[in-house]
């Protein structure tokens, strides 16, 4: 079993930077596949990064690229994702997922945080 918490949500005018946490329990954290989704109003939870275990390769979906990074310290069971370049269009809360499948489909993620609000002002 895992529990993730999330934390670094807020608010941001557009062009600034967030970057969220998320820590997780559980002594097999390293063998898990991380991913950030995020979910806005009226509108389908939607990939955003993910990283191996191995931290060695990470995705992001086509919108973020370029401007958020994901990265994780296992030392730290914790992920990160770092947001830079922020626009309106990202306003949504964001969730950490882990599985050891891992992937761009929710689907592929068994545990999930409770999710935090990130608001980008214009």
């Amino acid at each position: 079993q895992v529990q993730l918490v999330e934390s670094g949500g807020g608010l941001v005018q557009a062009g600034g930077s967030l970057r969220l946490s998320c820590t997780a329990s559980g002594r097999t954290f390293s063998s898990y596949a991380m991913g950030w989704f995020r979910q806005a109003p009226g509108k389908e939870r939607e990939f955003v990064a993910g990283i191996r275990w191995s931290a060695v390769s990470a995705y992001y979906a086509d919108s973020v690229k370029g401007r958020f990074t994901i990265s994780r310290d296992n030392a730290k069971n914790t992920v990160y994702l770092q947001m830079n370049s922020l626009k309106p269009e990202d306003t949504a809360v964001y969730y950490c997922a882990a599985d050891v499948r891992g992937g761009v489909s929710s689907l592929g993620y068994d545990y999930w945080g409770q999710g935090t609000q990130v608001t980008v002002s214009s």
